[in-house]
């Protein structure tokens, strides 16, 4: 059962049986183990759940995960289900070398989607991108992964999105095996594409939220050119914070009857952001368009504009932790699947952190390692 998003986005993925086992054992058991038979000396699914819980406890790379793995004595090697060896009667935890060997070689989109959370009922679901730029070679580009997560915080899978083509090729592959009925997702401009909107509404039975930008002259000519100032649904909202003061004035109208040529739109929304830098003084404007399914009962022009900041979501609970707290973009790996494995494991992280009612994830990494073979070990459910 392998989900595979190197040279191809799709082949197959989890069951959602199998992503709804409560147990992680249970889940990652389902994975297709890469490893042959002949030779084989440790569980596919404990070194799994040995990455899962070094990750946890503050592990960056293959090296500190082969050293926490090491370090761990016998009791935490138990609950992981670590090999016995046969001679002495004790566990032994497999090598860095083994570690490394397992993670570059498991399936990356069916491990991305067996520890993902389930999207069924969320309310939006955000689809964003991100470059690991410590991946980059002579010859080849960094590695994109496109990633979607809840507005809860919690991500949901990831894709690696092939070299020479761009994330477009990977929306819906990406969601392709999610229930997302009723759920509102939400892109950046480079989404606002006609089979996203058909896909998304017809396929999914999900609403869609799209920002249109001046790259897409001929529907953002048509937006620009809309009768803004007859809108009668208008919201403004002020707040302070990050060393600036913000005003935003959201307006939207009824289109289907205005001839606007994109596949079930229904409100076109117009977001006015007026920013002030509290030091300096200096003064920002900056418009944005957007598209969306949703009617004026289902959506006010409140709800159209937290639904439009609720795509920086991704960008500031997941990309910028793993950025800040992972420092992601420093490593260097760059053979087989490993860097999306290891992309992978810190959502996981992040997302089990979350879960727990920890809303700073360094802070709680940090607690995490000062009991490193306990700790991840009980948030993880492993007896």
């Amino acid at each position: 059962m392998c989900r595979q998003s190197a040279s191809v986005c799709l082949i197959k993925s989890p069951s959602r049986q199998h992503r709804a086992l409560s147990h992680l054992s249970q889940r990652l058991v389902t994975l297709a183990d890469p490893c042959h038979r002949r030779g084989r000396r440790h569980s596919f699914v404990s070194v799994l759940l040995i990455a899962c819980s070094a990750v946890l406890a503050g592990a960056r790379s293959f090296t500190a995960i082969g050293q926490w793995a090491k370090a761990a004595p016998q009791t935490a090697l138990a609950r992981l289900g670590a090999r016995v060896a046969t001679v002495f009667g004790v566990r032994v935890a497999p090598s860095t070398a083994t570690m490394r060997r397992v993670l570059n070689a498991v399936c990356p989109g069916g491990l991305a989607d067996l520890l993902g959370t389930d999207p069924a009922g969320a309310g939006t679901l955000a689809v964003d991108g991100k470059s690991a730029r410590g991946s980059r070679t002579v010859t080849s580009p960094a590695v994109h992964l496109l990633a979607a997560m809840t507005g809860a915080g919690q991500t949901v899978t990831q894709l690696r999105v092939p070299d020479k083509t761009n994330e477009i090729t990977c929306f819906a592959a990406l969601l392709e095996p999610f229930d997302l009925a009723g759920v509102t997702v939400t892109a950046d401009a480079l989404h606002t594409q006609r089979a996203h909107a058909r896909f998304l509404v017809e396929e999914k039975q999900a609403h869609f939220l799209l920002v249109v930008k001046a790259n897409q002259p001929g529907p953002f000519r048509q937006l620009r050119a809309l009768p803004w100032k007859q809108a009668t649904a208008r919201r403004y909202d002020r707040e302070t914070g990050h060393g600036r003061k913000e005003t935003r004035a959201t307006r939207a109208l009824t289109v289907t009857e205005l001839g606007l040529e994109f596949p079930h739109a229904v409100q076109a929304v117009k977001i006015l952001r007026h920013r002030t830098d509290i030091r300096t003084r200096k003064v920002t404007r900056q418009t944005v368009y957007a598209l969306t399914d949703l009617t004026a009962r289902q959506a006010s022009p409140q709800q159209l504009g937290q639904l439009a900041r609720s795509q920086w979501v991704i960008e500031n609970r997941l990309h910028f932790v793993r950025d800040t707290t992972f420092t992601e973009d420093a490593s260097k790996i760059r053979t087989g699947y490993g860097l999306q494995t290891m992309a992978t494991l810190r959502n996981f992280a992040i997302n089990v952190l979350r879960a727990a009612g920890h809303a700073n994830i360094a802070a709680a990494i940090r607690e995490m390692s000062y009991e490193p073979f306990r700790r991840p070990l009980d948030l993880l459910g492993l007896t």
